[in-house]
């Protein structure tokens, strides 16, 4: 049983959606996620959660490298969108192919809000870490 009961993947790759759900099967966690291909999709579906009274995800995994709206975009979204819910916890992990050092220094500025950065090919044992 997994500790999170919601989960988004905010990534504009759709084998990386592919990858996570097989990972997630052969990892056995009983989650069927929420695909967003960019970040303003994914925000504007919170907003909605949020207008309609839902909890918010329990976690995201978030890409940096997307059109229309990016993960450092989606990241300051979500900082003053998530105000009018304080109370509810959402853990969000990076996962990224970008090893640029000003990007992994750019994630160090968003500690408050993500738990660690992956690299791109996410691994079972990537997935364990967080489940």
């Amino acid at each position: 049983m997994s500790k999170f009961k919601e989960v988004f993947v905010v990534d504009d790759d759709k084998v990386f959606h592919f990858i996570i759900k097989k990972l997630f099967t052969k990892n056995n966690i009983e989650i069927n996620p929420s695909f967003y291909l960019n970040g303003l999709e994914a925000i504007e579906n919170i907003k909605e959660k949020i207008n309609q009274g839902i909890s918010l995800p329990d976690l995201i995994l978030l890409d940096i490298n997307m059109p229309i709206m990016d993960g450092w975009q989606f990241l300051d979204e979500f900082r003053q969108t998530r105000k009018t819910k304080p109370d509810e916890k959402t853990v969000i992990y990076l996962v990224s192919s970008s090893d640029s050092q000003s990007d992994i220094n750019k994630a160090k500025e968003y500690q408050d809000q993500i738990k660690d950065y992956f690299f791109k090919p996410m691994t079972l044992e990537d997935l364990q870490k967080i489940f």
